[in-house]
């Protein structure tokens, strides 16, 4: 008996079992759930024929300010098409006042600070975009948003900017008197001074702004204002929390029955290759399960349902791997050599099959959305783990149970 293998063998097991006792909790704890398993919100909204992409954006960036405003963990906001947005809000629990904020027309204000007067409306605004000064001597005004207003909202703010510099006159001392607040639903998104008067229908707002992430947000913001996009609500689901906690329930059952069943059955046929086995599955899981958390997947029964597929895709990894093992033992090989040739022919098997399998999934991110991409990003991260597995992890424990001489007799290994 070879006691580096064994020590190799057995140290490789405590860390694959350390790191799932450890992981599995920090990966509860962490895990984003969707409207399915934790209740929640789901509304699509739908805007005419012939909006632009511009628009639906701004509409988006909008929808998502208000969102923010509802205090709602992890929502999900995205487009769905040319001309629709879908709205996911977990553990909402107001359903029909999330519905209410989120279906109303947007409001955009630009407002003096010092009587709370009303200077324009967001159908003054003609256009917004963000922009960089290069002149600019200090970095906080190096990033900066431009605005532009149409012939009405010119003479208003034209009008609105000369009586604060009349009024406060030009000093640093009075800048505080002469902010316009711009908001947006409500919310004061930007509250810039005036430093001189502004005639000619075109403003810019700097200062503070320390990346062009923000200014560009900020113009996003103030163009969905403005912009006259009417948005329908066509779909609206309600799931309740104790349905989501019932699918909860349900699903972890369900994977443990089947994670029991596919354990038993590989130790059954597989004797040792399937213990080998069993622990390459809980490795599997503990990458599969820390992927989707690390890139904040939002996991929802679709989600489960691509984990568990791929689960059986890395058992059949294994079966293809087992099969050819005894194959070559059948044939007279050594346990070793047995080993080895069994990888190799089995390699272009799992390979092919995978790649088919891996090269769907992509066309399903690519082309899908919402649950289906869902799907899809967790059914390929499944692939990819399960060929790691099957090919090294299982590799690497048996290549070194065999070299150990722990166990010799061919019929431990399935034969």
């Amino acid at each position: 008996m070879r006691w580096p293998k064994v020590i190799t063998l057995v140290a490789t097991i405590l860390i694959v079992v350390l790191a799932a006792g450890i992981l599995f909790p920090v990966y509860a704890d962490h895990a984003v759930l969707g409207l399915d398993l934790q209740g929640g919100v789901m509304v699509r909204l739908e805007a005419p024929e012939g909006t632009s992409m511009e628009e639906m954006e701004a509409a988006k960036s909008v929808i998502e300010n208000r969102i923010n405003g509802l205090g709602v963990a992890e929502p999900e906001v995205r487009l769905e098409g040319t001309n629709r947005i879908s709205v996911e809000l977990p553990g909402v629990e107001d359903a029909d006042e999330a519905v209410r904020v989120i279906g109303t027309t947007a409001k955009l204000q630009f407002i003096r600070y010092d009587n709370g007067e009303i200077i324009l409306e967001g159908s003054d605004l003609k256009h917004a975009s963000a922009g960089v000064n290069e002149q600019a001597l200090y970095a906080e005004d190096k990033f900066l948003v431009s605005l532009e207003f149409n012939s009405e909202g010119t003479k208003k703010f034209a009008n609105a900017t000369n009586d604060l510099i009349n009024t406060y006159g030009k000093g640093d001392e009075a800048r505080a008197d002469r902010i316009i607040a711009i908001v947006l639903d409500g919310q004061i998104i930007s509250a810039p001074s005036v430093n001189e008067p502004i005639i000619d229908g075109k403003a810019q707002i700097s200062g503070g702004f320390m990346t062009y992430d923000e200014v560009s947000s900020l113009a996003t913001m103030l163009r969905g204002g403005a912009l006259p996009v009417d948005l329908t609500i066509v779909e609206k689901q309600i799931t309740g929390p104790q349905l989501g906690a019932d699918s909860i329930a349900k699903s972890i059952t369900a994977a443990i029955i089947g994670v029991i069943a596919l354990a038993v059955f590989m130790i059954v046929m597989y004797r040792v290759p399937g213990i080998v086995a069993v622990f390459a599955l809980l490795l599997y899981a503990i990458i599969v399960i820390g992927a989707n958390v690390a890139i904040k997947a939002t996991i929802t029964l679709p989600v489960i349902a691509a984990f568990l597929l791929s689960v059986g895709m890395a058992v059949d990894a294994n079966v293809i791997i087992f099969e050819r093992i005894k194959e070559e033992m059948r044939a007279g090989k050594t346990l070793r050599v047995a080993v080895d040739s069994g990888f190799k022919k089995a390699f272009s098997t799992i390979f092919d099959s995978n790649i088919t399998t891996l090269l769907a999934a992509v066309i399903l991110i690519a082309f899908g959305t919402g649950s289906v991409r869902g799907f899809a990003v967790t059914l390929t991260i499944g692939i990819l783990a399960s060929m790691f597995t099957a090919i090294t992890f299982t590799r690497f424990m048996l290549v070194n149970l065999v070299s150990s001489n722990l166990i010799r007799n061919n019929k431990f290994y399935g034969a």
